[in-house]
């Protein structure tokens, strides 16, 4: 088998992974609730507190992954997944669930950076939207699965079979990198750590998404715009340095600009559906974990469609129009999401679900393919960053959004049936304004077009 065919299956099956540590527990989480006597606002630091660790990391990750090498890095994280998986199933509350799943987001992270940048560094420029078409579709297939595996495990065998189901999968992956993959792909040998804007990234990153989950507060007030500033310092101090952690004089390139900023809308918009549809599918239509799961299998079944399609598509068309085609489905499945209600019929729910699945499963393989391909070849680890950056902080500020209306409109509770009325206006308060998000995303897809024939040339 070629090298790069190799690479291509160990990083899709990572990319599934990632996925199912997220996604498995996140349909399993009323059952952890009830273990650990958690609230609604807890419960959804159960997804988030991960989303937040891959957030601050991505941008740092890219810049040590490149200079210590991919595959190194790689192998190191996965050792780290390994160990903290089995000590997950031996917790006994919230606060040492929530520690492993912290841990389990930094080793995450840099296999989030590392197996798109592996693929990337691997295929040609004029495969590479195949091959990460294939890649992503990795990801759809991890989150078909994800909620029927993990509903099914849950049900027969305990939440901690979920936890522990990864283990001998990324186990073989380990072997493989050891025994039979010899490339590093290193691309930033000679250049020192960017610490000061590492640690300055980090804390902005960190205080800006807590804080705008607690926006009802004086005190999330002050750390969303403390974050706000740290952020901006984090550009400036980039600017002067001589070897950034993150260039952000990619971002005059307006192709990778629009192409970044149309993923983040994308992601702000649409993570949360899943949460919801989890919620209403076991608290307001009553249904176990095993066929909540098999419901939520739906839309990522669309999305593992459509990917492969879309990535080919994406090499032979303008990707931002693909793109923009598959956020405005997304916008219209979004807004019949937002009638969601204890009389609304299944058949609805899963028509809306196919509608999401299609918008989003043209819409992210061009989308990604846009951004990776804007950039120089020596820049890839970087880009690879920038992707999985926008996506996690897009994903925990989208689950940040439906924690904030869940304080606004029921408090910090728990779950149960006499505050079901203020879970369906959570949700759908929700899903209005994802919907203005959604046509953001749009708008942003269509931008990077103009700059198309010019930043093919600067390449």
């Amino acid at each position: 088998m070629q090298l790069k065919n190799l690479i291509l299956i160990i990083c899709t099956i990572l990319s599934f992974f990632i996925v199912f540590a997220v996604n498995a527990v996140m349909v399993v989480i009323p059952t952890i609730a009830t273990e650990f006597h958690m609230s609604n606002i807890i419960q959804n630091w159960v997804s988030m507190i991960f989303y937040v660790v891959v957030a601050v990391l991505s941008v740092p990750a890219g810049q040590i992954s490149g200079k210590y090498g991919l595959k190194k890095v790689t192998i190191l994280s996965i050792i780290l997944f390994l160990i903290i998986s089995v000590a997950n199933i031996f917790v006994t509350s919230s606060e040492q669930f929530l520690a492993c799943r912290f841990v389990l987001g930094v080793s995450l992270a840099f296999i989030n950076v590392t197996s798109m940048a592996m693929v990337v560094s691997a295929f040609n420029p004029e495969e590479r939207g195949k091959a990460l078409g294939i890649i992503i579709t990795g990801v759809y297939i991890g989150l078909s699965l994800s909620p029927v595996l993990g509903g099914v495990l849950n049900y027969q065998l305990g939440w901690r079979s979920v936890v522990l189901f990864g283990v001998p999968f990324m186990a073989v992956i380990l072997i493989l990198l050891l025994t039979k993959v010899d490339e590093e792909w290193i691309t930033f040998k000679n250049v020192s750590i960017d610490y000061k804007g590492s640690i300055v990234y980090g804390i902005g990153m960190a205080i800006l998404i807590y804080g705008f989950t607690i926006l009802n507060e004086p005190l999330g007030m002050l750390l969303t715009a403390s974050g706000i500033i740290f952020l901006v310092i984090f550009g400036w101090i980039e600017l002067k340095q001589p070897h950034p952690v993150f260039d952000i004089k990619f971002f005059k390139n307006h192709k990778f600009l629009s192409a970044n900023f149309a993923s983040l809308c994308a992601y702000l918009a649409t993570f949360a559906v899943t949460t919801i549809l989890n919620y209403h599918l076991q608290y307001i239509k009553g249904f176990d974990s095993q066929i909540s799961g098999i419901i939520l299998l739906v839309a990522p079944l669309c999305q593992v469609v459509l990917a492969p399609i879309a990535g080919r598509l994406s090499d032979r068309y303008v990707p931002q129009v693909l793109a923009a085609i598959g956020m405005g489905l997304g916008t219209v499945s979004l807004v019949l999401f937002s009638f969601l209600g204890e009389g609304t019929s299944l058949e609805f729910l899963v028509g809306a679900m196919i509608i999401y699945g299609i918008g989003f499963g043209l819409f992210s393989p061009p989308n990604t393919n846009v951004i990776m391909g804007s950039v120089p070849p020596k820049d890839t680890s970087v880009a690879s960053a920038a992707v999985a950056t926008m996506r996690t902080v897009g994903q925990a500020m989208s689950l940040g959004i439906l924690t904030l209306v869940f304080a606004f409109v029921m408090g910090n509770v728990p779950i149960v049936e006499q505050y079901y009325p203020l879970l369906i206006s959570s949700s759908q308060i929700t899903c209005v304004i994802c919907v203005v998000l959604c046509i953001a995303s749009v708008f942003a897809s269509l931008v990077g077009i103009k700059s198309k024939k010019r930043n093919l040339k600067d390449k």
